[in-house]
């Protein structure tokens, strides 16, 4: 075995009830998205560098709530969140509340390998990727005319939206996130090389109408990203003659 790889488009799903013509686009995105890991894969790239390189494409398309197609908070802005994790050690590194950094994965990889902390927020995740001098762009690049759209509808339900894909109707019919339901969105990736080596990660722009400083990935860091890490590696170990 080269490896495997396998990633998702995060918050909601894509119905066969979506028209065509909003359908098809997401379904290119991960088909390219799953290419760019299969190459870097055969090229002898590790699970990291794979993870990093798709969840960024996933980042760089309008389509997926993270990066460029980040839900908007209830003031207007986008405040993005990922985590990288690495099964061969154990490290990881999450950021979240970034605005300006154009691709959250590539902070949080240089979180876990830069810094003694798994976790920076906010200003002082904004402060290290200055430091680092990783990408940064005006706000205004993550705002899409469709989120807009996304955050009025939800504003209008008076609701915290996860479905971004879909417009809000029959809103009384759907469970609120804000009376429990458990359901978080993210893009994602998960790659293993041939000697059993797995890596994850996570990107996500969160909630349609979330309060400003909400977080989604940072509680959820151990309980998402441990279990896709460490039990793969023990049923790859056992299988070792």
């Amino acid at each position: 075995m080269v490896g495997a790889i396998a990633l998702h488009g995060g918050a909601g799903d894509i119905p066969r009830s979506m028209p065509l013509e909003r359908r098809a686009p997401r379904e290119a995105a991960l088909r390219h998205c799953l290419q760019i890991g299969v190459d870097a894969i055969k090229a002898g790239r590790s699970p990291l560098d794979v993870v990093e390189l798709v969840v960024r494409g996933l980042e760089d398309n309008p389509n997926f709530n993270a990066g460029k197609g980040s839900v908007l908070t209830s003031n207007g802005t986008v405040e993005m969140e990922a985590c990288i994790m690495d099964g061969n050690t154990k490290n990881c590194g999450a950021v979240s509340g970034v605005s300006t950094v154009k691709n959250a994965i590539s902070l949080a990889r240089l979180v876990m390998e830069k810094t003694p902390h798994i976790y920076l927020g906010f200003a002082g995740a904004e402060a290290f990727a200055r430091e680092q001098g990783i990408e940064t762009v005006d706000s205004s690049y993550f705002i899409t005319p469709e989120n807009i759209e996304r955050l009025k509808q939800a504003k209008e339900a008076n609701r915290v939206q996860i479905d971004f894909t879909q417009p809000i109707k029959n809103i009384d019919d759907k469970p609120s996130l804000l009376k429990g339901d458990s359901q978080i969105g993210t893009v994602g990736c998960v790659a293993v090389d041939s000697k059993g080596n797995l890596a994850a990660a996570t990107s996500t722009g969160g909630l349609v109408n979330k309060m400003v400083e909400e977080l989604v990935i940072r509680p959820s860091l151990e309980q998402a990203h441990m279990p896709i890490v460490c039990v793969p590696s023990l049923l790859l170990a056992k299988a070792k003659p």
